[in-house]
């Protein structure tokens, strides 16, 4: 494409040009060699419509690979899990000619209800942004680009159009805010979609604060936000507020509002300048169309992917009990496999990021190819997706009372959780239980394997089955990825990402969610998923990190390094003392009180995932920066770390920590807030020099206490007094109009440029 300046373009071609010309596409303009940017769902697979009219996945896209989806790889704690996901993705969508994967999502999981998890990585912002920034610079290094999603805070699909989000500055800072910030600084993706709702009134695609103050000022963002498809609700007020490209079409509307307040006066035409140079610099690198048209596209190894998908599925599952090691499965075992999902799998959620998958496996099918002896695999349905009857259980039961083991495929349809609405419970459909007790009570042992993409409660059933293997949604070879682990040809490694609880009501976000009246308050704070059930005690059936392994790992001379005052390494041994490869996760946790704001029992600062043969040991160190020690201080709207003691814990889950030592760090030097008339006289006795100087005053001014009793009531009165403004202070202080006019003079002097 040949360089244009903005100004090269009149006042229509540039309103075009920010508005989509149908469903995928920008608008090109032909005229000056401008293409079109081909937009196409993501993130874990690509959906090209054989229509450009279909975008939410309601008719059937063309075939591409679904690998595992967010909800698996965050299980797998593994950023070249995530990168490869976003490799072969962009392999797929060069192949049809996509510029841009709208992909990937990384909303935080604050409640197990949201119909969309699936989509989302974690409970936890490190591990959201660790993954997401692998899988967007490898997407983008094959040739790809990434468009980030949903900014901000869109953690539910109850009223997701207009619900607003009412969130505190420091929850955003802490929560829902550094997963994005980490992946624009570290993997610049092309784009940045903001979300449908509002945040704390004002719509994410109007919103300047968000839009222009945080991400481009703040981050240094410098690429092209588009928005979620339909969420512009005022074009004039959303390009103002930062948003360049509106999607899609909008049969015209957007182009004249953009037009008439340039013409108007309302709107500087420099502001729409801005973003068309955004779009240009992404239309410089967009190939897609010219490609498709002229039949240069080139083809993927559909076999090839199929194959990665399956290797890729295995480092996500989390095997959550394994009673008397039932697992891994012996090859010659007589097994009765039981479950509508071992016979047609769900491997992936509902709605725009819907894959029309170029094969799937069948769990019965590799299992029986991976068993000794295929006549041995008994299956039984035991249950349909729309229920069961005495009969189907009766068989089931008669199966699995043959077997050496029992291995019921239970699970989540994909009406249960979709993107669009959002669930109203975590339990398993009661049918599925009913089985599984009925199972468990007749086999001599019982695994259960979970297919589904947000939590689903274990309780009814957890304590009468021996093994739990929990598959989330694994993507199109899940079958065979779920065959390879229950036969050990593959060793469990998956981590919770998200914690499983006793009861919902136990969640923290459970009274405040979805919100009501168009409103949803955000009132656990910064203490969601495991921050809140470690810091209050509340017991979980599993927690956040939680995952077994067929070997055995030990972590051991754990050392912990200053390296300056707010930053340090941490040095640790893993030792795998069993009798099996496989890979662990070492989860790198933060305690402490210091510091003026709650913080929560514990936070992930770091984490790896290490690989060893059996008896083999390395040596591993972390690096913790400066935010893993900090928290966001609202009133100097700045990160600050406090002095005082820091525990660096290692964990093999956010509850069993193995390891732990304190370092003392200085902090930040006190950082004093301009004093006002207004301002508490708590705040003029704590600033550092207008402090002692008011203490001195009033000293001298008044007499001293004549022994114990009085020195402790003026202390009182003191403590009283401390949240009044000192405006109401001076009306009662023995002090004179001296003392106040110096006091004034010096609280104006101390925050002088």
């Amino acid at each position: 494409m040949p360089t244009i300046d903005p100004a090269d373009l009149s006042l229509e071609q540039k309103a075009k040009i920010l508005t989509g010309r149908d469903h995928t596409t920008s608008h090109p303009l032909d005229e000056l060699g401008i293409p079109a940017i081909v937009l196409i769902d993501g993130p874990h697979g690509v959906r090209p419509p054989y229509s450009a009219s279909d975008h939410l996945g309601i008719n059937e896209s063309q075939p591409a690979t679904c690998f595992p989806p967010a909800v698996a790889v965050g299980s797998s704690w593994d950023p070249e899990v995530a990168a490869q996901v976003g490799e072969a993705v962009a392999r797929e969508a060069r192949s049809y000619g996509i510029d841009v994967v709208l992909g990937p999502g990384i909303n935080i999981k604050r409640s197990p209800l949201c119909g969309r998890n699936f989509e989302y990585y974690s409970e936890d912002p490190l591990l959201s942004g660790a993954l997401a920034s692998s899988h967007v610079q490898a997407m983008q290094a094959a040739g790809a680009g990434a468009s980030l999603k949903h900014f901000a805070v869109n953690n539910q699909e109850t009223e997701r159009i207009q619900v607003s989000a009412d969130v505190d500055e420091r929850t955003l800072r802490e929560i829902y805010f550094p997963a994005f910030e980490q992946v624009v600084k570290e993997a610049a993706p092309a784009t940045v979609m903001c979300s449908y709702n509002r945040i704390n009134g004002v719509h994410a695609s109007q919103n300047h604060w968000l839009l222009t103050d945080v991400l481009r000022d703040e981050w240094g963002y410098d690429g092209l936000v588009i928005s979620d498809w339909g969420a512009v609700h005022d074009r004039v007020e959303a390009l103002a507020a930062g948003m360049d490209l509106a999607m899609p079409m909008d049969w015209g509307a957007g182009e004249s509002a953009l037009i008439a307040a340039v013409r108007s006066g309302a709107l500087e035409e420099s502001v729409l300048d801005t973003s068309v140079r955004r779009i240009l610099d992404l239309a410089g690198t967009a190939t897609g169309a010219a490609a498709v048209a002229a039949g240069a596209t080139e083809s993927f190894d559909v076999d090839a992917h199929h194959a990665l998908a399956r290797q890729l599925a295995a480092e996500c599952a989390v095997l959550l009990k394994n009673e008397d090691c039932v697992l891994p499965l012996a090859p010659e075992a007589a097994l009765a496999v039981i479950g509508a999902f071992a016979m047609a799998p769900r491997f992936q959620g509902g709605g725009s990021s819907h894959i029309n998958a170029t094969r799937s496996d069948s769990a019965i099918d590799e299992l029986r190819a991976l068993a000794a002896n295929p006549d041995k695999v008994q299956y039984a349905s035991g249950f349909t997706l729309k229920g069961t009857d005495e009969a189907m259980i009766a068989e089931a039961v008669s199966v699995a009372r043959e077997a050496d083991v029992a291995v019921v495929f239970a699970g989540l349809a994909e009406a249960d959780e979709s993107e669009g609405y959002d669930r109203e419970t975590i339990a398993l459909p009661a049918a599925q239980v009913e089985v599984i007790r009925a199972v468990a009570a007749a086999a001599a042992r019982t695994v259960v394997v979970l297919s589904n993409g947000g939590v689903v409660s274990l309780e009814g059933w957890h304590d009468e089955v021996d093994a739990i293997l929990e598959g989330w949604l694994l993507g199109q070879a899940g079958g065979g990825a779920l065959a390879d682990l229950l036969f050990g040809v593959a060793n469990p490694s998956g981590r919770l990402a998200e914690t499983i609880p006793l009861r919902l009501e136990d969640n923290p976000s459970f009274l405040n969610f979805p919100g009501e009246l168009g409103h949803v308050r955000y009132g656990e704070g910064v203490m969601v998923g495991y921050r809140y059930y470690s810091s209050v005690g509340i017991p979980v059936r599993y927690p956040f990190g939680h995952g077994l392994s067929y070997t055995t790992f030990t972590t051991s001379a754990l050392e912990v390094a200053a390296t300056g005052d707010d930053t340090a390494d941490v040095s640790f041994t893993v030792t795998n003392t069993g009798s099996r490869p496989g890979k662990h996760v070492v989860q790198v946790y933060v305690a402490t009180e210091a510091g003026p704001v709650r913080r929560p029992a514990r936070e992930l600062r770091a984490f790896t995932k290490v690989a060893l043969e059996p008896g083999g040991s390395c040596r591993v160190t972390l690096a913790l920066g400066r935010r893993a020690f900090a928290f966001y201080n609202v009133h100097e709207a700045d990160w600050r770390v406090s002095a005082g003691a820091y525990t660096i814990q290692i964990g093999d889950s956010a509850d069993d920590i193995v390891a732990e030592a304190v370092i003392e760090l200085p902090g930040d030097a006190p950082k004093a807030l301009p004093l006002t008339i207004e301002s508490s006289l708590g705040d003029w006795f704590a600033h550092p020099v207008v402090g002692p100087e008011l203490t001195a005053r009033l000293s001298a001014a008044a007499p001293a206490p004549e022994g114990p009793e009085e020195a402790e009531e003026s202390a009182r009165l003191l403590r009283m007094a401390a949240p009044m403004p000192m405006s109401q202070f001076f009306l009662y202080a023995p002090l004179g109009d001296d003392d106040r006019e110096h006091l004034l003079a010096l609280a104006i002097a101390t925050h002088s440029p």
